[in-house]
């Protein structure tokens, strides 16, 4: 008589219902970095360093500063090179792209023009890295980088400021959760066909909330590593009212929110407050600045 033996990795065996692995055809790895364009760099900076980055380095040619905090990347153009996207008409900061970490830039650059993407056209000047990219919403874009590791591409575009750390540690352990975008009237269904096809991100449940603003769909990223938020406008929200498709705010996960709210509020930033939204431990909502910018607080595991 022999004695059966159980392999924790087969799940005949264990009784548990096998869950196939989730497609990653871009090789998504995570977020490299999220830019902001304005022309109020300064003023953008002052609350970028309240909120924990830190300028390390700035561009050779262009007016663009990469700040940095942990394992966050966040750049900054003031560029006036018409070939990026602009802060509209206003002064107002706009988040204008997004960089995804991929296995390979120019293969999931291609693939997503297969599969019906808008390519956005090169202005890298002599000696300036080609980051391939495709449009998003509002004029935004999606670059793929796949140079992060040993050799990053700020090695090339970016000189270092001198006596500053390039790798300030991430207060209260905050890293990015996620980017929130708002769309049309009932556009989810479009946008969440787009994420899918696009970059094999998969729709969460309903239920499966995680913050204080528990509006819109949630996507996950197929490597697991941050979400995407979709907001519709308000039901009866006049047409002229809504805010136009765009990337409006950025998630930041952190460990104990409360702790992370304490300490930022000792630097300066304050946070929404009232009787339908405040700080508690699963999330937080730092009060909008400069007309536009505001980042959301999320506990993380």
């Amino acid at each position: 008589m022999t004695t059966a033996t159980t392999d924790p990795n087969d799940p005949a065996s264990t009784g548990r219902e096998h869950v196939p692995e989730r497609p990653n055809r871009l090789g998504i790895e995570g977020i490299e970095f999220i830019e902001y364009t304005t022309s109020r760099p300064q003023a953008l900076g002052q609350v970028l360093e309240a909120m924990g980055f830190r300028p390390v380095a700035r561009h050779r040619s262009r007016e663009v500063t990469l700040y940095r905090q942990g394992g966050m990347n966040l750049v900054v153009n003031a560029s006036t090179d018409e070939a990026r996207p602009g802060a509209a008409a206003s002064e107002q900061p706009v988040i204008s792209a997004v960089a995804l970490r991929v296995r390979n830039a120019l293969a999931a650059h291609t693939r997503c023009l297969d599969l019906g993407a808008w390519a956005v056209p090169s202005h890298a000047q002599a000696m300036e890295l080609h980051i391939p990219a495709i449009h998003g919403p509002g004029g935004s874009r999606f670059y793929f980088v796949d140079r992060w590791r040993e050799f990053s591409i700020y090695d090339i575009d970016f000189t270092p400021i001198p006596s500053v750390d390039p790798h300030p540690p991430a207060l209260a352990g905050l890293g990015y959760f996620g980017v929130v975008q708002y769309i049309g009237a009932d556009r989810s269904i479009d946008w969440i066909t787009y994420f899918e096809r696009m970059f094999d991100f998969h729709l969460l449940p309903d239920e499966e909330r995680f913050g204080i603003l528990p509006k819109g769909k949630l996507m996950r990223s197929p490597c697991g590593s941050f979400l995407w938020q979709l907001i519709e406008p308000e039901i009866g929200q006049e047409w002229e009212d809504a805010v136009p498709e765009s990337l409006q705010r950025i998630g930041l996960g952190a460990p104990d929110v409360e702790q992370a709210v304490q300490v930022l509020k000792g630097r300066g930033v304050e946070f929404v407050e009232s009787n339908r939204l405040h700080p508690d431990d699963r999330g937080a909502l730092t009060r909008n600045v400069l007309g536009t910018v505001a980042f959301e607080l999320v506990h993380t595991l």
